[in-house]
């Protein structure tokens, strides 16, 4: 990777970072990001906690000309409620379509607070099995490391399940669904809108933050999945954590994956301990990437390790 390259991702990044907020209600800020594109964006990540009440993902959603489609709906139904009356800051128009980007519970368990007003929850077949698993588990586990302040939560599973490469349209808008295979959690899904070419990337795809792995996903899939998301040269990624960013974000992600995994493989081969790989590959790596992502210091350890686990 050259400094060119690294500078320009640094700028886009900057760019979007500082970017005018939009409407407000109750702390959830909607901004513009294109014609009938907006975000929310959460200032929490990780662990929901009682001071965050549980809101640690972003939704972005699409005003057609019918109705609202939102992609991802929050980690509550009070958050999916704060969601909702955010949205009608920007338009009158009823929510019509959620999109389950996959079976995280900060992604989909907001579902209920739409049920008056959408017609199709749309996930794939992987996530919705996973959420009829774990999904009791998940609201108890919400409320308890919430403290309760996540408040009571319905589950609402999608009732319409996607296919590879299924192409919609909604209320006039072209929608293309594209699978992540599996490789942050099962069934990944993400969505683009081609006119406009923004990619909606859930936790796929990343800006600010390390890339989400984990050791129910498929790292080496991820690595392929993110080269593929990449040639579609997106203008615009939305991400699950983290600000919105550019394509450029996406070819950054995939070289340091591939970096840090062929440097865990190789030195486990050599039979290498987990702390002596990640000196290596810090002393490889620190000078690209640890500007270029927040949590670069406090995670690099972590990967480290699940790959070596990954390795055996």
């Amino acid at each position: 990777m050259t400094k060119k390259f690294l500078f320009v991702l640094h700028i886009f990044l900057f760019a979007f970072n500082t970017s005018s907020a939009g409407h407000t209600q109750s702390g959830f800020v909607v901004s513009a990001i294109a014609e009938n594109v907006y975000s929310i964006i959460s200032p929490n990540i990780g662990l929901p906690t009682p001071k965050n009440k549980g809101w640690n993902s972003n939704v972005h959603f699409v005003v057609t000309q019918t109705g609202v489609l939102l992609f991802d709906s929050g980690s509550s139904e009070s958050i999916g409620n704060n969601i909702k009356k955010a949205i009608k800051t920007v338009t009158d128009l009823p929510v019509r379509w959620v999109v389950n980007s996959h079976s995280h519970a900060d992604h989909w368990l907001g579902n209920a607070a739409f049920s008056d007003t959408v017609v199709e929850i749309v996930a794939s077949e992987q996530a919705v099995g996973t959420m009829k698993k774990y999904g009791e588990e998940d609201v108890q586990f919400y409320a308890k490391v919430t403290n309760g302040t996540i408040g009571p939560t319905q589950l609402m599973y999608p009732n319409v399940i996607l296919k590879q490469g299924e192409k919609r349209n909604f209320g006039g808008v072209d929608v293309e669904f594209l699978f992540g295979d599996s490789g942050h959690s099962p069934g990944d899904l993400l969505m683009w809108l081609p006119k406009q070419k923004i990619i909606f990337g859930g936790d796929v795809l990343s800006s600010d933050w390390m890339p989400m792995i984990t050791d129910h996903g498929n790292i080496p899939k991820l690595i392929d999945s993110l080269h593929e998301f990449a040639e579609l040269s997106p203008d615009i990624v939305l991400t699950g954590h983290g600000n919105p960013t550019k394509g450029i974000s996406v070819i950054r992600d995939a070289e340091f994956l591939a970096s840090v995994w062929e440097q865990v493989g190789s030195d486990y081969k050599k039979g290498l301990k987990p702390n002596e790989i990640l000196i290596q590959v810090k002393a490889k790596l620190d000078s690209k990437y640890k500007l270029l992502y927040k949590d670069f210091e406090s995670e690099i350890e972590r990967y480290v390790e699940l790959m070596y686990r990954l390795q055996q």
